[in-house]
């Protein structure tokens, strides 16, 4: 509970060989130290981010897309926002303006 990323899976990008990064001794054996020596080269920095908006048919971009609906009751005609989930097309992988800090990489800020 609680873990994200690359520890979840046995292997951590920004460790050394020494503090545990996967030797040949521990779980995973020669397959694990050569899977810690290519990802040795791991930036710490984020530079795209899966985004979280969709395209609909129009070509527009929004988190949501609603279509309004005219309901009878009563005799009386009422406007509803009904929400749409079909055509709609995922925004993609999205360039971030400045580079972010991967979330498994260990800094502790503090203010002095």
């Amino acid at each position: 509970m609680g873990t994200t990323g690359s520890k979840s899976r046995g292997l951590w990008p920004f460790a050394s060989p020494a503090a545990g990064g996967g030797g040949a001794d521990g779980p995973g054996g020669q397959q694990a130290l050569a899977r810690a020596r290519a990802a040795r080269a791991a930036t710490p920095f984020v530079f795209t981010r899966r985004g979280s908006m969709y395209y609909d048919e129009d070509g527009d971009l929004a988190h949501e897309f609603y279509e309004e609906t005219i309901v009878t009751k009563n005799g009386r005609k009422r406007a509803k926002l009904k929400r749409i989930h079909k055509n709609l097309i995922p925004q993609g992988i999205v360039k971030l303006e400045h580079p972010r800090i991967h979330v498994d990489f260990p800094v502790i800020i503090c203010e002095v």
